[in-house]
Protein backbone atom coordinates (compact mmCIF):
# COMPACT_ATOMS: atom_id res chain seq x y z
CA UNK A 1 0.00 0.00 0.00
CA UNK A 2 1.06 3.53 -1.02
CA UNK A 3 0.29 6.11 1.49
CA UNK A 4 -1.60 9.08 -0.57
CA UNK A 5 -0.18 12.71 -0.21
CA UNK A 6 -2.22 15.63 0.87
CA UNK A 7 -2.31 18.23 -2.04
CA UNK A 8 0.23 21.19 -1.09
CA UNK A 9 -1.66 24.60 -0.30
CA UNK A 10 0.37 26.93 -2.85
CA UNK A 11 -0.04 30.16 -1.25
CA UNK A 12 -0.66 33.28 -3.86
CA UNK A 13 -1.11 31.28 -6.73
CA UNK A 14 -5.27 31.42 -6.33
CA UNK A 15 -7.27 34.33 -7.60
CA UNK A 16 -6.86 36.52 -10.62
CA UNK A 17 -3.55 37.04 -12.42
CA UNK A 18 -5.22 40.00 -15.04
CA UNK A 19 -7.66 42.05 -13.84
CA UNK A 20 -9.37 44.21 -16.96
CA UNK A 21 -10.62 47.60 -16.20
CA UNK A 22 -12.86 49.34 -18.78
CA UNK A 23 -13.07 53.40 -18.51
CA UNK A 24 -14.34 55.88 -20.59
CA UNK A 25 -14.22 58.94 -18.17
CA UNK A 26 -17.46 58.57 -16.70
CA UNK A 27 -17.27 58.65 -13.49
CA UNK A 28 -19.05 54.98 -13.20
CA UNK A 29 -15.86 54.16 -15.05
CA UNK A 30 -13.47 55.91 -12.84
CA UNK A 31 -15.12 54.23 -9.50
CA UNK A 32 -15.18 50.84 -11.95
CA UNK A 33 -11.38 51.62 -12.01
CA UNK A 34 -10.95 51.92 -8.08
CA UNK A 35 -12.59 49.25 -7.41
CA UNK A 36 -10.09 46.86 -10.27
CA UNK A 37 -7.23 48.38 -8.68
CA UNK A 38 -8.23 47.12 -5.20
CA UNK A 39 -8.66 43.43 -6.34
CA UNK A 40 -5.23 43.87 -7.86
CA UNK A 41 -3.69 45.08 -5.01
CA UNK A 42 -5.54 42.44 -3.05
CA UNK A 43 -4.63 39.54 -5.14
CA UNK A 44 -1.23 40.73 -6.73
CA UNK A 45 -2.93 40.84 -9.95
CA UNK A 46 -1.80 43.05 -13.03
CA UNK A 47 -4.53 45.83 -13.92
CA UNK A 48 -4.89 46.19 -16.96
CA UNK A 49 -6.92 49.87 -17.47
CA UNK A 50 -8.33 49.87 -20.80
CA UNK A 51 -10.10 52.70 -23.36
CA UNK A 52 -11.73 52.53 -26.18
CA UNK A 53 -11.66 55.09 -28.40
CA UNK A 54 -14.97 55.28 -30.14
CA UNK A 55 -14.75 55.43 -33.97
CA UNK A 56 -17.98 57.52 -34.94
CA UNK A 57 -18.22 57.11 -38.64
CA UNK A 58 -20.72 59.47 -39.06
CA UNK A 59 -18.58 62.15 -37.49
CA UNK A 60 -15.89 60.92 -39.78
CA UNK A 61 -17.91 61.41 -42.63
CA UNK A 62 -18.14 65.38 -42.04
CA UNK A 63 -14.69 65.73 -41.60
CA UNK A 64 -15.03 66.22 -37.70
CA UNK A 65 -11.83 66.29 -35.41
CA UNK A 66 -13.31 63.00 -33.67
CA UNK A 67 -9.80 61.25 -33.67
CA UNK A 68 -8.20 64.23 -31.83
CA UNK A 69 -10.67 64.59 -29.39
CA UNK A 70 -10.73 60.58 -28.38
CA UNK A 71 -6.69 60.91 -28.02
CA UNK A 72 -7.19 63.66 -25.56
CA UNK A 73 -9.58 61.53 -23.83
CA UNK A 74 -7.28 58.66 -23.63
CA UNK A 75 -4.20 61.19 -22.39
CA UNK A 76 -6.67 62.78 -19.65
CA UNK A 77 -7.45 59.22 -18.61
CA UNK A 78 -3.70 58.34 -18.49
CA UNK A 79 -2.84 61.59 -16.02
CA UNK A 80 -5.72 60.67 -14.07
CA UNK A 81 -4.79 57.16 -13.45
CA UNK A 82 -1.06 57.74 -12.71
CA UNK A 83 -2.36 60.85 -9.87
CA UNK A 84 -4.39 58.26 -8.68
CA UNK A 85 -1.72 55.32 -8.34
CA UNK A 86 0.85 57.79 -7.12
CA UNK A 87 -1.43 59.29 -3.81
CA UNK A 88 -1.67 55.10 -2.98
CA UNK A 89 1.57 54.30 -3.82
CA UNK A 90 3.06 54.39 -0.08
CA UNK A 91 0.23 51.62 0.59
CA UNK A 92 1.28 49.03 -1.95
CA UNK A 93 2.84 48.78 -5.30
CA UNK A 94 0.26 47.94 -7.80
CA UNK A 95 0.95 46.74 -11.58
CA UNK A 96 -0.94 48.20 -14.03
CA UNK A 97 -0.77 49.03 -17.81
CA UNK A 98 -3.08 50.88 -19.15
CA UNK A 99 -4.38 50.02 -23.27
CA UNK A 100 -6.39 51.64 -25.79
CA UNK A 101 -7.85 50.72 -28.98
CA UNK A 102 -10.29 52.24 -31.74
CA UNK A 103 -13.42 50.91 -32.55
CA UNK A 104 -16.35 49.63 -31.04
CA UNK A 105 -16.69 49.38 -26.77
CA UNK A 106 -17.77 46.25 -26.86
CA UNK A 107 -15.29 44.58 -29.11
CA UNK A 108 -12.59 46.57 -28.06
CA UNK A 109 -12.54 45.20 -24.38
CA UNK A 110 -13.15 41.88 -25.56
CA UNK A 111 -10.20 41.72 -27.77
CA UNK A 112 -8.01 43.35 -24.96
CA UNK A 113 -9.46 41.07 -22.24
CA UNK A 114 -8.84 37.90 -24.69
CA UNK A 115 -5.03 39.43 -26.01
CA UNK A 116 -4.18 39.86 -22.46
CA UNK A 117 -5.64 36.88 -20.86
CA UNK A 118 -7.78 38.24 -18.44
CA UNK A 119 -9.30 36.13 -15.27
CA UNK A 120 -11.84 39.08 -14.44
CA UNK A 121 -13.12 42.60 -15.90
CA UNK A 122 -14.28 45.12 -14.17
CA UNK A 123 -16.64 47.84 -15.97
CA UNK A 124 -19.02 50.56 -14.69
CA UNK A 125 -22.27 50.81 -15.23
CA UNK A 126 -24.04 52.65 -18.09
CA UNK A 127 -26.01 55.69 -17.21
CA UNK A 128 -27.72 56.60 -20.49
CA UNK A 129 -31.47 55.81 -21.03
CA UNK A 130 -31.05 53.94 -24.41
CA UNK A 131 -29.14 50.94 -22.66
CA UNK A 132 -32.50 49.79 -20.73
CA UNK A 133 -33.60 48.57 -24.45
CA UNK A 134 -30.64 48.14 -26.20
CA UNK A 135 -28.20 46.80 -23.75
CA UNK A 136 -24.67 48.46 -22.61
CA UNK A 137 -21.72 46.99 -22.62
CA UNK A 138 -21.67 45.41 -19.25
CA UNK A 139 -24.59 43.65 -20.30
CA UNK A 140 -23.35 42.45 -23.33
CA UNK A 141 -19.81 41.23 -21.51
CA UNK A 142 -21.86 40.02 -19.02
CA UNK A 143 -23.62 37.58 -21.53
CA UNK A 144 -20.54 36.87 -23.29
CA UNK A 145 -19.56 34.33 -20.62
CA UNK A 146 -15.96 34.48 -21.63
CA UNK A 147 -14.73 35.79 -17.83
CA UNK A 148 -16.33 36.60 -14.15
CA UNK A 149 -17.69 40.56 -15.13
CA UNK A 150 -18.63 42.57 -12.45
CA UNK A 151 -20.11 46.05 -12.85
CA UNK A 152 -19.75 49.13 -10.48
CA UNK A 153 -22.38 50.99 -9.87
Amino acid sequence: MTEQQAPRFERGTDGPKVIVAGVDGSDSSLRAAAYASGLARRQGALLAVVYVQRVVAAGVALGAPVADATEEIAEELVTQIREAMERIKGLSDIRWEFHTFRGDPYNGLVKAADDLRADAVVVGASQQAGHRFVGSVAVRLVKAGRWPVTVVP
